[in-house]
């Protein structure tokens, strides 16, 4: 299976022209052949899966499966595509969720005056993502990155006729190409240094990356070793596609698209392609021996993770709740490959774009069902949507960590037990995220399925078995997903480690040594996550379910502290104060100069200067040029006139002429040897003689 991979993500390719081209006139509407591919491509993808992880089952090092073509000879460019265990775990994500999304829209979107061009965005976009995971070559990865990010903005602004969603869509394109541009020049600088865009081979960057010598100075004497530079470049493209501070500003008002796009994008897809990019690229990271680029990326995750967590307590939109806990967990991930957690950050991808996947089609069937986004409005759905409230719950439970019975319960346990034993600091930022995770997240559960309902106009109502099923199926997955990581049995970490390499894998089992982590199970890291989430689902539960504590005796001395929380500390306040305004004036000045230097004064002046210089051109054109033209024919015409009075058409008056002619032309001959002193006789007179 290994030789077709490549027409994984080229079957909805095929599905995108299908429905471009015929939209309605396919079944469904387009949608079956959306989900026909979709689910073809998740069965190449689980085939591939399974033959790869039973090949290297019992293997110590297993090379990458790769195939390239030369597509640009001259520089020696290639194109292709690899697999190994990496690439086999992000196609499973990436297929299961988008086809449980388009299952799900047939339900959601039906009726939809655009239906076959969703499930068109749907299938370039779950496309553009599956090249990404399987290119072997950082060119051909930032080509599909590039078209991720185009087709997201498609489908965050699907609804365009919505202002909000229209600006959304700009918003989400316009941020995460700030970032883009860091990627574009990490690779720029990688190529430069190592002469290839090929990941792997004797010839490509994993192999060369010894070449990355030198130092970038930034002030002074302060510099930046080659290595760590490259890896903050490209760091700078997840900051913009995995939402991280202080790029994360465009994910929140993502929500504005429709919600089955929101499961897909900000679960398995477009926020999961940065944390994909740094793991992908994690031996540029090992590389940097100075450790600056990793520090760099460890407290940028862990800040994420705290400062949208708290964010999140103060929302009460259900997919915005949803939408900061996307931004806190991915600052989860990118906190883990921080601080070492290679394995565990790829694990948490894994069981997180399931359980979130069911928690944003969750939100989307009680928004189906209610006609509301405001939690405030809800209450009471636990009874009047069951199926929707369990799966609902049990992937809030693997989000907040719960042990044993959870998915997320083992990922986040790895993630927690890597930073105990290398950053003490990220460690207790991540105990405090996992805390405030508990808290938000039962706070929404509570609000929305539990209690009296608040707003007696909305008739709530179960969705469809249509929306039904991918829920059933994705909650289940919350749960059995972990046990292929758990740690007394780590099949994940005995599968990823070798996509390192025997070099930067041995580099980081010797980093983990050192930092004293030992394999299996941490009771301590356990108990004190576990007691962190225990302890957020506590304080909701007395605060939301059983009101022990008012939450109006709490807002007297927090009220200041949530006002700026539920502004979202202001932060897209800060931005349009200073770098939108300074751009909106740069953009104001650059108006006025193109306007009126560069159009008036330049432009219209060499047009007023050309006009001017045509009209005198024009002036001595007719007037000189043509005077002078006019002249010499008046005057070849005049001397016509003149000596066609010779020509009289008598041949005696002619003849008459002639010799008149030769006697003058004699005497002028004549006349000039005389007067020059020779003699006569050598003239050529007597010479002529004359015949009639």
């Amino acid at each position: 299976m290994t030789e077709y991979a490549w027409l994984i993500p080229l079957i909805p390719v095929l599905a995108f022209g299908l429905i471009i081209a015929f939209g309605r006139r396919l079944p469904g509407e387009g949608a079956y052949v959306a989900i026909a591919a979709m689910l073809t491509s998740l069965g190449m993808s689980v085939v591939l899966a399974a033959q790869w992880f039973a090949h290297s089952a019992h293997l110590e090092h297993v090379e990458p499966f790769s195939r390239s073509s030369n597509w640009m000879p001259g520089l020696n460019v290639n194109m292709g595509y690899s697999v190994d265990a990496l690439s086999c775990v992000m196609l499973l994500v990436v297929t299961v969720v988008a086809s449980m999304v388009m299952i799900y829209s047939t339900g959601y979107m039906h009726g939809d005056k655009r239906y076959p061009r969703y499930f068109a965005y749907l299938s370039l976009f779950s496309a553009a993502m599956l090249a990404l995971v399987i290119a072997n070559n950082i060119l051909l990865m930032f080509m599909s990155w590039e078209l991720v990010g185009l087709t997201s903005y498609l489908l965050i602004g699907f609804w365009f006729e919505k202002p909000s969603a229209m600006r959304a869509a700009k918003k989400a394109f316009l941020v995460t190409r700030v970032g883009d541009v860091g990627f574009l020049a990490g690779m720029v600088l990688l190529f430069l240094y190592t002469g290839s865009f090929d990941l792997f081979g004797k010839t490509g960057v994993f192999e060369n990356l010894d070449k990355l010598t030198g130092t970038v100075h930034i002030i002074g004497q302060f510099g930046i070793p080659m290595a760590a530079m490259a890896g903050l470049l490209l760091f700078c493209g997840a900051i913009g596609k995995s939402a991280q501070f202080p790029l994360h500003v465009w994910l929140p008002d993502a929500m504005e698209g429709p919600t089955p796009v929101s499961a897909l994008i900000h679960a398995a897809t477009m926020v999961a392609a940065g944390v994909y990019l740094v793991a992908r690229m994690y031996p540029v990271y090992l590389a940097d021996t100075s450790g600056i680029a990793l520090h760099t990326v460890a407290y940028i995750g862990a800040f994420t993770a705290l400062f949208a967590a708290s964010i999140g307590i103060a929302q009460n939109d259900i997919k915005r709740v949803l939408a900061y806990s996307t931004v806190s967990q991915l600052g989860y991930m990118i906190m883990s490959l921080g601080v070492f957690g290679y394995v565990a950050a790829m694990f948490h991808l894994m069981t997180h774009a399931f359980f979130k996947a069911q928690l944003f089609l969750g939100s989307g069937s009680v928004i189906h069902g209610t006609g509301t986004q405001d939690i405030r409005d809800m209450g009471g759905l636990r009874k009047k949507m069951p199926v929707t409230y369990w799966t609902f719950l049990i992937s809030t439970l693997s989000l907040c960590g719960i042990p044993f019975v959870t998915a997320g319960g083992w990922s986040k346990e790895e993630i927690l037990t890597v930073a105990f034993h290398t950053n003490p600091i990220v460690f207790w930022a991540g105990v405090l995220g996992a805390f405030t995770t508990s808290f938000y997240m039962f706070r929404l559960v509570y609000k929305t399925f539990h209690g009296e309902p608040r707003n007696h106009e909305i008739h709530a109502h179960e969705s469809p078995k249509v929306m039904l099923t991918p829920l059933v199926i994705l909650a289940t997955l919350a749960i059995v997903a972990g046990f292929v990581g758990t740690p007394f049995k780590n099949l994940f970490e005995h599968s990823m480690m070798p996509v390192l390499g025997s070099h930067f894998a041995g580099i980081l089992e010797k980093t983990l040594e050192e930092a004293h982590m030992a394999a299996g199970f941490s009771v301590t890291t356990f108990l004190i996550g576990t007691i962190a989430a225990l302890a957020g689902i506590g304080l909701a539960t007395i605060i939301w379910y059983k009101p022990i504590l008012k939450i109006e005796k709490l807002e007297p001395a927090f009220g200041w502290l949530a006002k700026i929380v539920e502004n979202k500390y202001y932060i897209d306040e800060i931005y349009n104060a200073t770098i939108i305004r300074a751009m909106m004036i740069v953009a104001a000045v650059m108006y006025w100069f193109d306007k009126w230097v560069i159009d008036y004064v330049i432009v219209n002046g060499v047009g007023f200067l050309t006009l001017i210089g045509s009209r005198a051109w024009g002036w001595f054109d007719k007037t000189i040029i043509d005077g002078i033209v006019n002249l010499v024919a008046w005057i070849t015409g005049f001397a016509g006139r003149c000596v066609r009075h010779l020509q009289t058409g008598v041949a005696q008056q002619y003849v008459f002429l002639l010799v008149a002619a030769v006697v003058f032309i004699s005497l002028a001959v004549l006349g000039v040897m005389v007067l020059t002193g020779n003699k006569p006789e050598a003239a050529w007179i007597p010479h002529i003689s004359f015949r009639f």
